[in-house]
């Protein structure tokens, strides 16, 4: 069942910096107007409109595309590379394609879209936004501000990572070719000769492990080691590529995302046209392709789907809150999630074909079988691509555009994730920060780098894994799960459904409300639970962590989920009144200070 289009009235995402008010405008040029009934009758109606939104003096994208770059670009990260791959294969193949749909459009879709109209709305990031939904739950803001720091202090060292490897790849021949380098171990064999039944590695895993990281200099988190300077130079670099794209906020954004989202797109075919060509590529695309309907009927595939969709799309991370704040008012934000959702999981489709036509090529060269080739995660990109990459004519080259294109999906995805930061910041205190927007960020990265430097240590890819799924990962799923209850149960789905009515002019379909109001909640509370009881294989096997590390674990995860109770406290505790108007108050929405209407969260109006 789906909803109707809205109407194509629309001024887009922004044909300037800032929007103006029609009156302000007949003011500024002297000019006025016969009043007639039917023009009160209208002036009322848009005066309303403009009460129950915030300044509408905001800045606005220069051009509507670059808002949708932004958000593909943000959409569209490493993990569309390394891990929808492995785990369409995992799940069954073709059929994976069915859970993962249907929860993209039961599940994914309506968050996605609830985000965007929410942010284009209300005009805000996830700090300011909650006192015109439900301003007890604006820990829920803090949560995801939380939450981007520690995005920010691993996320930007995998970038690093990346940074290395094409550093290394202006060489006339790739160093993780041969096995004569200063890293290589006597174990070390060419990928055309490695035995599976003998400790071999092959000069790729050497050149990652022993070179790059050069974690054998580390005995695990116990003893994690010095930073490693040349690792940390890039990972500063990637830090001031961010600063340099954020700095202006959508100004300098939307001018980055240009070539940080369509160069992607550009290698990735290229790579894909390569792949195709190679031997073995046919019998890889197979092993994606092929349907295993009986998988269907594990739960566990479900499961997956809907994670995958969950984390691919990114809600809750506050990003599209972020930049669909900076869309004018009657942007078609409805088309704009359909557009865009689709986009992102048509190119983890399109990259599964790259990578897989990689695979079955070196299971060809190896005389393997796929499953004894294939990694998934970071290893996948940094290991097994970058072997095949080794043995291709032309190496360099293909090396180059590979990790170029690493950097550039990175980039994207760490533009978003701290802008959504930077925004509600600036949001929430305008005189401090939002006026020195440049000093402020430079001074935000700058503290982040310092924080992600045990990320650049000899053990510190033990952290990153750590991070990754102690940081976000779990704490994520309750933080979205309290903020789509915050407002389809609280502010209230009628409430929600008639802001998005102001906005596009169309009263969004019953399929949506179903969504909303029901599916979507069950969706992120199901995903949570899953989660968080097989939250410890998410680790891996490789490096067995110790008791202690479990608990900071649990600490990082609690440290933004308490945000929210904290707040609640907090906010009863400075609201006056007695204990009854105090409840009531904080549970309030207030539109703006000149709306002497104001909801109550659960949709009654007082």
């Amino acid at each position: 069942m789906a909803a109707s289009e809205p109407n194509e009235n629309e001024t887009g995402a922004g044909d300037g910096k800032t929007e103006t008010e029609p009156d302000e405008e007949k003011k500024a040029n002297g000019k006025q107007e016969k009043t007639t009934p039917n023009k009160q009758a209208k002036d009322v109606t848009r005066v309303v409109v403009v009460a129950l939104t915030p300044d509408r003096r905001r800045e606005t994208w220069d051009k509507k595309v670059e808002f949708l770059l932004a958000v593909i670009g943000f959409a569209v990260d490493l993990g569309n590379v390394w891990r929808f791959p492995y785990i369409c294969y995992q799940n069954g193949g073709g059929a994976f394609l069915i859970p993962y749909t249907i929860m993209l459009i039961f599940g994914g879709l309506p968050l996605f879209y609830m985000e965007l109209a929410l942010g284009q709305f209300h005009r805000s990031g996830c700090l300011t936004i909650w006192k015109r939904i439900c301003p007890a739950l604006k820990g829920v803001g803090y949560a995801i501000c939380l939450i981007d720091v520690y995005m920010g202090m691993y996320y930007n060292t995998i970038i690093g990572w990346a940074v290395y490897y094409l550093i290394a790849s202006f060489q006339s021949e790739l160093p993780w070719t041969r096995c004569d380098n200063v890293w290589n171990t006597k174990n070390c064999r060419p990928v055309t000769t490695l035995d599976p039944f003998v400790n071999s590695t092959s000069p790729a895993r050497e050149f990652f492990e022993r070179e790059v990281l050069e974690q054998y200099r580390s005995d695990g988190l116990d003893r994690m080691g010095p930073v490693k300077p040349a690792l940390a130079m890039c990972v500063f670099s990637v830090f001031i590529l961010v600063y340099f794209s954020l700095w202006k906020g959508v100004r300098s954004t939307g001018k980055a995302v240009w070539f940080t989202a369509l160069a992607p797109y550009v290698v990735l075919i290229i790579l894909l046209a390569r792949g195709v060509s190679l031997p073995g590529a046919a019998e890889g695309i197979r092993y994606y392709l092929t349907p295993e309907w009986y998988k269907l009927y594990n739960t566990r595939v479900w499961i997956d789907a809907a994670s995958q969709i969950f984390f691919s799309l990114g809600p809750g991370f506050g990003t599209l809150l972020a930049l669909s704040s900076y869309n004018k008012f009657n942007n078609n934000c409805y088309r704009d999630a359909i557009l865009t959702s689709s986009i992102n999981c048509l190119t983890s489709f399109l990259a599964g074909f790259v990578i897989f036509s990689v695979l079955g090529y070196m299971a060809h060269v190896q005389n393997k079988s796929i499953e004894m080739v294939g990694l998934e995660g970071p290893g996948l990109v940094f290991i097994v691509y970058p072997e095949a990459i080794a043995t291709m004519t032309g190496s360099v080259f293909w090396s180059i555009i590979f990790f170029l294109m690493l950097i550039t999906l990175g980039l994207d995805s760490t533009f978003g994730g701290l802008e959504a930061m930077i925004t509600a910041l600036c949001d929430e205190y305008p005189k401090l920060l939002g006026r020195h927007r440049e000093i402020f960020v430079a001074v935000l990265l700058f503290g982040i780098y310092i924080c992600a430097l045990p990320t650049t240590t000899y053990g510190g890819v033990y952290l990153v894994n750590m991070l990754n799924v102690y940081g976000p990962g779990l704490a994520i799923l309750f933080v979205v799960f309290v903020e789509a209850a915050g407002v389809f149960w609280l502010y209230g789905t009628d409430n929600f459904v008639r802001d998005i009515e102001k906005m596009l002019g169309h009263r969004p379909g019953l399929f949506w409300r179903l969504s909303w109001k029901y599916i979507s909640p069950v969706f992120l509370l199901t995903i949570f639970i899953f989660s968080l009881l097989g939250h410890a294989d998410m680790l891996g096997t490789e490096y067995e962590y110790p008791q202690w590390s479990m608990y900071v674990g649990y600490a990082l995860t609690g440290s933004s989920i308490i945000c929210i109770p904290l707040y609640i406290v907090y906010k009863f505790v400075i609201t006056p009144g007695n204990v009854s108007q105090r409840w009531k108050m904080m549970w309030t929405a207030e539109h703006s200070s000149e709306n002497s209407t104001l909801t109550y969260c659960g949709g009654t109006e007082v």
